[in-house]
């Protein structure tokens, strides 16, 4: 009976992957029905040669077949889409096409490196100011991963919708949702458009017809912030007000310059705190999340995920982020440290001049010491060192910092 079921879900993934995204990745009809036979025939095949005792997953990468246990309990199948071609894009599609459920990659402009380097990933060239086509192309995926901003991701969010996505996460890969400016407060930090996104989110989640759930995974800061050249060689942040007054200045510490600038308290003279998270991390949880999606008692269907995973690699003091970089650069670095109400000061005399960069990296400074990229605990790190299948340690700063700087300096 399994191995029927396991036959039913190959044909079934082998008709997500020709239609309807066929003709927008240049697959001609003819060729979709031969790829549809060829796959009946290997799965056929399989079943016959597989050893006894062993039965096909549920699903197989196009690399090849891969035999679990029959006694395993299977991950159920889900369709994943990424949206984006990017750096971080390329990461998480790295990590969850490890799993066997089928990766589609969209993005404006080919990038062969998805399809050389991760076989079982596809992509489609789209066009994220059609909603129409955004539409077509979602139809039959189950979880839509999101690494654009403003107007491309609300139009992903209403195409996600219309094509009954079940969950969308959108790209909010920083801080807790609570330590974020109020929904009607205003955000200098967001150009991004992250509150139009998450309204969106939250009314198409209450929706009457199709209720679409939403997953924001909250991490802190991207390690790879204190990497050489900060997070531009990723091409991320680039628009988020993350670089200091002077060109070679960085998000609280330049480790390159031994330099760095930081407000250690808040307004009410209480310690602050920065969560850090590797982006290969992140990826690694989202993979994970996908992975126990509905398994055993760990598992909850997507429809039941949080409205937010809360994640981390290291949670330290601003002023204990600087011991740790002096330390392993093993020299004193050049520190200023203001008083809030100085950094305020500061920003607010930035904003009244026009310089919009140097008011945002004030910006940037006020609200890590208020606890905005602060995460005391965490929800999906215990849920996933629950299970043997996901258990792994997210890397922690210094650890990360000597395999980054060490080599170099």
């Amino acid at each position: 009976m399994f191995r029927c079921h396991a036959i039913l879900e190959m044909i079934r993934k082998a008709f997500w992957w020709g239609n309807p995204v066929w003709d927008v990745i240049g697959l001609s009809l003819p060729t979709s029905i031969f790829t549809y036979a060829t796959l009946c025939y290997s799965a056929c095949l399989t079943l016959l040669l597989a050893p006894s005792g062993y039965a096909v997953p549920l699903g197989c990468c196009r690399q090849g077949l891969r035999f679990c246990k029959a006694s395993q309990q299977p991950a159920a199948m889900m369709r994943i889409a990424i949206a984006g071609g990017g750096s971080f894009a390329y990461i998480l599609a790295q990590e969850i096409s490890k799993s066997a459920h089928p990766v589609l990659i969209l993005t404006r402009q080919p990038h062969p490196e998805f399809e050389e380097n991760i076989p079982s990933c596809q992509l489609a060239m789209v066009d994220f100011q059609n909603v129409e086509e955004l539409h077509y192309v979602l139809r039959g995926v189950d979880l839509l991963i999101s690494t654009m901003s403003n107007n491309e991701q609300l139009n992903l969010i209403d195409a996600a919708r219309r094509a009954r996505v079940r969950c969308f996460v959108p790209s909010e890969f920083e801080g807790p949702l609570s330590h974020r400016p109020p929904a009607n407060g205003v955000d200098p930090l967001d150009n991004r458009g992250s509150r139009a996104a998450l309204d969106l989110l939250e009314s198409w989640s209450q929706s009457r017809s199709h209720r679409m759930n939403y997953t924001v995974f909250s991490c802190g800061v991207f390690m790879e912030r204190f990497a050489r050249g900060g997070l531009q060689p990723w091409g991320i942040g680039t628009q988020l007000g993350l670089m200091g007054p002077m060109p070679t200045s960085d998000y609280l510490v330049n480790i390159e310059q031994g330099t760095a600038e930081v407000v250690e308290r808040d307004a009410q003279g209480r310690t602050a705190f920065v969560a850090m998270t590797s982006m290969y991390d992140v990826a690694r949880f989202v993979a994970a999340a996908v992975e126990l999606t509905g398994v055993g008692a760990l598992g909850l269907p997507l429809e039941r995920w949080p409205r937010e995973w809360r994640v981390r690699g290291d949670c330290m003091a601003v002023g204990e982020v600087v011991r740790v970089c002096e330390a392993v650069r093993g020299v004193q670095f050049s520190v200023t440290r203001r008083s809030y109400q100085e950094a305020e000061a500061w920003a607010n005399e930035c904003q009244r001049a026009g310089d919009v960069g140097t008011f945002l990296y004030y910006q940037r400074l006020l609200q890590t010491a208020n606890g905005r990229y602060c995460i005391r605990s965490t929800n999906l790190g215990e849920l996933v060192n629950q299970s043997e299948r996901t258990a792994f340690q997210p890397m922690r700063f210094r650890t990360w910092l000597e395999q980054v700087w060490g080599p170099v300096l």
